[in-house]
């Protein structure tokens, strides 16, 4: 019931999920679960299977003369070895919103607080945009293949689907 009352305090006009670049149904994921960004511009949700996991990578790790493409490769390894991520502000509502819907539906996403890695934070927010179209945060990746194989997407979705009344 938690998780519940968390969607119904998140509050947005619209979100884009894309599945397997795709566009697809939000309410099918979530009916209620409505995310906007800070900067007032709304936050597309993603669900990514598109991109072959690499391993060794570190978003602290890098260094300020780190180059785009090398930033690029790094934001795609880590969604692609994790199964939720999210690139947020510690200061941000709508990412403290975020994390607490994934906190309430006991989900434990990898969180990039962008604004404590200094300038390798902003260098990241400007990949995430040229990668996404967006600047504004949170930006949240869903690797559902890794749901998938894990046994835990068609759970996730017969519950979006019985909390709309769909069958």
């Amino acid at each position: 019931m938690a998780a519940s009352a968390n969607l119904g305090s998140l509050r947005s006009t619209t979100t884009s999920l894309f599945f397997s670049n795709r566009p697809f149904s939000l309410s099918m994921l979530r009916s209620s679960l409505v995310l906007r960004t800070c900067l007032i511009k709304p936050t597309p949700l993603r669900l990514l299977v598109s991109w072959p996991p690499h391993h060794g990578s570190s978003v602290r790790a890098m260094s300020s003369s780190s180059s785009s493409s090398s930033l690029e490769e790094t934001v795609k390894t880590t969604v692609a070895e994790n199964p939720v991520v999210v690139y947020s502000k510690s200061w941000c509502s709508y990412s403290s919103e975020v994390k607490s819907l994934f906190n309430g539906l006991q989900v434990k996403p990898l969180v990039v607080e962008l604004d404590q890695l200094g300038a390798e934070g902003s260098q990241l927010q400007t990949v995430l945009e040229k990668l996404t179209g967006q600047f504004t945060v949170p930006n949240v990746f869903i690797d559902t293949l890794q749901l998938y194989n894990k046994g835990q997407l068609e759970p996730m979705l017969a519950e979006a689907n019985a909390k709309t009344g769909r069958t």
